[in-house]
Order: structure tokens, then C-alpha cells, then sequence
């Protein structure tokens, strides 16, 4: 069958439109019946219709049935994204991470990740019984920003650890930042194994020349998308896409059972389905229109003072090595003020809201959903911060995360204890002075980007410590620790 011919139709959505149709009398799950029993007040916010499309596992309706609206629709997203396999993703691409480490690794086999890491493939080490070699990413201490990891340290770590069954790596970061991808995928397999990818940020990637190289098409094994971050379904719809003979698409399918939902929202999958249809028919011309937005917003935001926005030419490590230029970060150190501070102004005051403040920085996504409109409003809010902050103050005690101030570029890695024997191993409360030095039984880390600061097994250091202070004292947001106060930590016992 020639699915390409078919990237018009939606057949998920048109599997819905028909059912609702039919006159017969619901005696399934879910308990509202269609909308009929919904509270009034969710009604009166979403309306009634959008119910009536809220349906169960029905023939013809299973996420992980060989036949049917939604196999149909996932191969039309696997021919239109660039895979052999596509499968849809109802638990965020926090699932396709852990699923992509649970496919290729055995508990006690070695994978290489770079430390930037997302939470969820500590998740995923945990759930797997993986042991992770990690491998320090690139740093640019002038913007404090972490990139990508190299060709050459990937290299470095394999030698070391020949024996590791998979690599996995983030392309591109939380600020559009790409490593070269094409050269790591080469790297790896030379081994024989393996290359996944975290590209829950680069979904877009596929429709247009001037983004960098999606990471199926630059040699990448496995790769988890969240449709919902960069294009237009619906929150927590994701997709992983599999390519090539390295991974058995069948272990992928037995642990996705394992995750997903036995009850998934087929709203979320057939917000899936229409993302693709999007993409597929017009994806060129709304990339065009996107890159243009960011392009002007880029332009006028370097001209106000005080005021730099990221660029390719920025790139000083081997570590980046394309940008996505619909992803918008602007440095406000030069204000005097930390971007915890700016964000904060930012959204009470100005009414624009980012999507990660940092030390220096404040990131904003760019997509097909964006107007001109949002974009005068952008740059009028960094001119009015721009007017308010001239540079009459300083900004005090930036640090970078910690992870980068005791190791080498590129270094590899492994912590005391595997993240799943300290997840399961007995733990005590101590007090945060106490913790340091200690085991820690935690996954903690800023959120966003969701970067952990502290690892299960990996030793506590005062760095980060600090580090994690200083986040809340900024008004940062931190997730993961038992005290939310960060007044003492959860460290492995010690006898």
C-alpha cells in the first residue's frame, strides 16, 4: 500500500467521527456515557461535544492491535516522520524513554548517556536495572548553558565500556541546541548496538531544510518525540519511531504493554492522528511561516540593549553543532538580573510567559501556533524590561549546575550504586549538611527542564547543594525530594 497517498486522510478521527454516529446504547467504560453524566462544570469549560469522543478500547479501536484505525494511523506516522515503526504515545515521552531502556538493556547491562539527562530515563535505569556510564556533555561557561555530547566522547566511553548495550542521547536540548548526530550515530555502530534519542523537543524537525537533521534520518535506531511540545496534539501525546534491524520491534511493543495505559484516551491519540495529517499536507508552509516569526522576533530583540539572543555563530564547543532557530533564548544577565527574576516579571506583570528561566537566560518555544501578534507582544515586554533594568544592578552568585564543576569534558563515568539498587535500597532522612557526602536515594532536579541535580547512587556533593539552594532562593521550582524545603535529603543507610 502506498501510505503516502493516504497522508490526507485521518483515520483514527474518522473512526470516531463514524462511531458517534451509530445509535446504540453505551454500557462501557468510561462513566459519564458519552457526556451524558459529565458535572456540569467541566461541561460548561469544555462543552459536551468533546465527550462524546471520549471513548474506550472498542473493535477496531486497540492501541496495540495489529489492524485497525489506529495501527493504520501510526503507519501513516511512521511513513511521514521517517520510520519503519511508529507507535503513539498516550504517557508522554517520559514512557518512550523508558521504554527505549527497557528494550535494549537487561537489568545489569551498561548504557551510555550523556549527565544533562531528562528524569525519566532515571526512570527508566530504575525500571530496567540498566547501569549508566554517563558521559559529561560540552559546557560554554560564557552563556552557562550545557550542549550536546561528542562524537569523541561517545568514542572514549565505548572504548571504556565495550560492553554497553546501548547509547542514548538528547537532541536537541532545552534551549535548540544539537550535537552532530550523524557522527555519534556512526560511532555507535561500529559497536553493533543501538542509538537512541531523546528528541521530545526536535518533532518538527522533519518538514523543513533549514532545521537541522532529524535524528531518524541521520542514523538514529529509536527515537521519542513529543508531538505535543514543538507541533499540535494534544498535551502528553507522543510518538516513538523505530528504525533498522538493531532493535527487536517486538521487545519494544512487549515493554510499551508494560507502560501505557490499559485505558488510553483516544482524544490524545487522535490528536496524534491530525498533528500527522497536519504535517504531512502543509508541514512545509507552516515551518516556513514559524521560522519566519522567530527570525523577526530574533532580529528586533538583539537590538534592544543590554540584550543577546543564542545563534549558530555562538558555537564554541564541539559540543554544538546546530541550532533550532524557532527556540528563543535570551540572555538578561546583561540587565543585572537572573532569569528567575526576569521570568517572574515577565509573567505577572507583562503577560508573557516563558517556557524555562534560567541563570542568565529566558527560553521561549516558537511554533505553528504562534502569531505576529505574540511576537509584538514578546519583543514590547523585553523593551519595557529592557527600560526598567539598565544594567544598574549586578547579578550575584550565578553558578553553573554542579555536575559540571568536578569532571572533564567528556569524561565517562559510573555512580557508586546503580540508580535501581539505590531506588530499592534502605534509606534515612538526614539534614541537608548531614547529606553531604552521602549516597543519595533521590532524583532531584529543577523543573523545567527536568535536569536531575541528584541522582540515586550518586554521591551528594556541597555544589550541589548549593546549587539546589540557590534555586529556591531565586524562586525556582524543585521536584523530586520528599522535603520541599530542601531542609533535609533521603540518603542510603548506612550501618
Amino acid at each position: 500500500m502506498n501510505w503516502l497517498n493516504l497522508q490526507h486522510s485521518t483515520p483514527l478521527l474518522d473512526f470516531l467521527l463514524d462511531n458517534i454516529e451509530q445509535a446504540t446504547v453505551s454500557f462501557y467504560t468510561p462513566g459519564h456515557k458519552r457526556g451524558r453524566g459529565t458535572s456540569e462544570r467541566i461541561s460548561n469549560l469544555l462543552g459536551d461535544r468533546v465527550f462524546q469522543y471520549d471513548l474506550p478500547d472498542l473493535p477496531g479501536l486497540s492501541l496495540f492491535a495489529s489492524e485497525g484505525a489506529i495501527a493504520t494511523a501510526q503507519k501513516l506516522a511512521a511513513e511521514a516522520f521517517g520510520a519503519d515503526r511508529t507507535w503513539f504515545l498516550v504517557n508522554g515521552s517520559t514512557c518512550g524513554v523508558m521504554a527505549a531502556m527497557m528494550a535494549t538493556c537487561a537489568p545489569g547491562d551498561k548504557i551510555i548517556l550523556p549527565r544533562n539527562i531528562h528524569k525519566s530515563a532515571i526512570a527508566g535505569l530504575i525500571l530496567s536495572g540498566a547501569r549508566p556510564v554517563f558521559v559529561m556533555p560540552e559546557y560554554d561557561p560564557l552563556l552557562d548553558l550545557s550542549h550536546s555530547v561528542t562524537p569523541d566522547a561517545i568514542a572514549q566511553a565505548l572504548a571504556q565500556h565495550p560492553d554497553a548495550k546501548a547509547v542514548m542521547v538528547v537532541y536537541p536540548t532545552y534551549h535548540g541546541v544539537c550535537g552532530d548526530i550523524e557522527s555519534i550515530a556512526r560511532c555507535v555502530h561500529q559497536y553493533d548496538i543501538p542509538l537512541l534519542v531523546d528528541e521530545a523537543h526536535g518533532a518538527h524537525f522533519a518538514f523543513h531544510r533549514d532545521f537541522p537533521a532529524p535524528a531518524l534520518a541521520a542514523g538514529a535506531d529509536l527515537v521519542v518525540q513529543s508531538t505535543h511540545k514543538t507541533l499540535s496534539a494534544m498535551t502528553q501525546a507522543s510518538m516513538l519511531h523505530l528504525q533498522g534491524f538493531r532493535i527487536d520491534p517486538m521487545r519494544v511493543k512487549k515493554t510499551l504493554q508494560l507502560l501505557q495505559s490499559t485505558s488510553p484516551s483516544n482524544l490524545l491519540l487522535a490528536s496524534l492522528d491530525a498533528a500527522r495529517q497536519q504535517m504531512a499536507t502543509q508541514g512545509e508552509v507552516l515551518m516556513e511561516r514559524t521560522l519566519k516569526l522567530a527570525e523577526t522576533a530574533r532580529s528586533r530583540i538583539e537590538q534592544i540593549p543590554n540584550l543577546s539572543v543564542l545563534k549558530p555563530e555562538q558555537a564554541i564547543t564541539p559540543g554544538f553543532h546546530a541550532l533550532d532557530l524557532t527556540r528563543l533564548t535570551v540572555t538578561v544577565a546583561g540587565l543585572g538580573i537572573d532569569g528567575f527574576t526576569a521570568d517572574e516579571i515577565f509573567d505577572q506583570k507583562l503577560g508573557v510567559t516563558a517556557e524555562l528561566p534560567t541563570w542568565q537566560h529566558l527560553t521561549f518555544i516558537i511554533t505553528l501556533g504562534n502569531t505576529q501578534e505574540d511576537i509584538d507582544r514578546l519583543v514590547g515586554a523585553f523593551e519595557r524590561l529592557s527600560k526598567e533594568f539598565k544594567k544598574e544592578e549586578k547579578i550575584h552568585n550565578i553558578i553553573s549546575s554542579p555536575y559540571f564543576q568536578e569532571q572533564d569534558k567528556g569524561q565517562s563515568q559510573l555512580p557508586f550504586l546503580s540508580p535501581r539498587d539505590a531506588f530499592f535500597a534502605p534509606t534515612e532522612t538526614v539534614s541537608i549538611e548531614d547529606a553531604i557526602d552521602r549516597i543519595s536515594a533521590e532524583t532531584i532536579c529543577p523543573y523545567p527542564p527536568g535536569i536531575p541535580t541528584l541522582l540515586p547512587g550518586e554521591k551528594i556533593t556541597a555544589d550541589a547543594i548549593a546549587f539546589l539552594q540557590k534555586v529556591l532562593e531565586v524562586g525556582g521550582f524543585i521536584s523530586g525530594c520528599a522535603d520541599e524545603s530542601l531542609q533535609t535529603l533521603q540518603v542510603i543507610y548506612e550501618r
